[in-house]
């Protein structure tokens, strides 16, 4: 069951036009594909600093010739287990991206929940701000509601290191669907037009393998929320619990994963495979036409 709020809206499809950020206004009328640059020594072995950057910075060129839409830089991990960075380390691995990047006037989503970096970040000029925390720490909300770009809140159960260990209990919807209107009230106090918002239900994020298969299956209830979804599936071990697959063998269950994400009303997915998920989704569109 969901919240009693909400169910006079479960079952509608809202249409959504754009995503507003600081320099665009992102047509919502197909989905868009958001590209992953890690800019993580994990990513690219034991490379140095600014051979890091390089490559980072070649592969955000790349993602963006393949059809991305939107690049998210990254500069601290926060799968399972990951050790977390302080502001200033995070931002030593993303200025010099960002730097390059924002020379190409394309749109730049930085993953971080840092309040200081999310400020930097703004100050460049930079369009979106994806936070795992949902604006939860200390100054992120207040850092987001000085500026006009656009946000992407995600649900998360419990934090990075411990999250797998401990995974929250029970049916996933209705946690996913309290959490968010929570804070979509908490966004509207503070003045943040909901045209600026989307919203991940975390998938991996403290969650077990069956309550991300829930959320893929019920995604489309979520859209009661009244605000975009972004829904990031790309290698995630819960693709890999149902096939057996490697994580750098999970091409295919990445984009069927995308595919019916859209399906069930995705505007936007997070994928690091960008050009097989262009071509996957053009081949949905194909058919959605006819």
């Amino acid at each position: 069951m969901i919240n009693a709020d909400l169910e006079t809206n479960v079952g509608l499809r809202p249409h959504f036009d754009f995503w507003r950020t600081s320099r665009f206004e992102l047509s919502l009328h197909r989905p868009l594909v958001m590209g992953i640059v890690n800019v993580t020594p994990d990513s690219f072995s034991s490379q140095a600093a600014p051979k890091i950057a390089a490559m980072a910075i070649e592969e955000a060129q790349q993602l963006l010739q393949q059809g991305a839409d939107i690049v998210d830089i990254g500069g601290e991990s926060t799968r399972p287990g990951a050790t977390a960075l302080t502001a200033d380390q995070e931002w030593a691995r993303l200025e010099p991206v960002l730097i390059e990047l924002m020379q190409w006037k394309v749109p730049l989503s930085v993953d971080t929940y840092h309040a200081q970096t999310m400020r930097r970040a703004l100050d460049m000029g930079v369009d979106i701000i994806n936070d795992v925390w949902a604006l939860r720490q200390e100054n992120a909300l207040a850092v987001v509601a000085a500026y006009q770009c656009g946000v992407c809140m995600m649900h998360m159960h419990g934090e990075p290191r411990t999250m797998q260990i401990r995974p929250m209990q029970g049916e996933a919807l209705p946690a996913v669907m309290a959490f968010f209107n929570a804070h979509l009230r908490q966004t509207d106090a503070v003045g943040i037009d909901r045209q600026r918002l989307v919203i991940d239900p975390g998938i991996g994020f403290g969650k077990t393998v069956e309550q991300n298969f829930q959320l893929l299956a019920l995604q489309d209830q979520l859209l009661a929320l009244q605000v975009p979804l972004l829904v990031g599936w790309s290698r995630k071990s819960s693709l890999g619990a149902v096939t057996g697959l490697d994580v750098h063998d999970r091409l295919v269950p990445s984009v069927a994963a995308a595919i019916l994400a859209v399906e069930r009303g995705a505007a936007i997915v997070r994928v690091h495979d960008v050009a097989a998920t262009v071509s996957a989704l053009a081949i949905w569109s194909a058919a959605k036409r006819l």
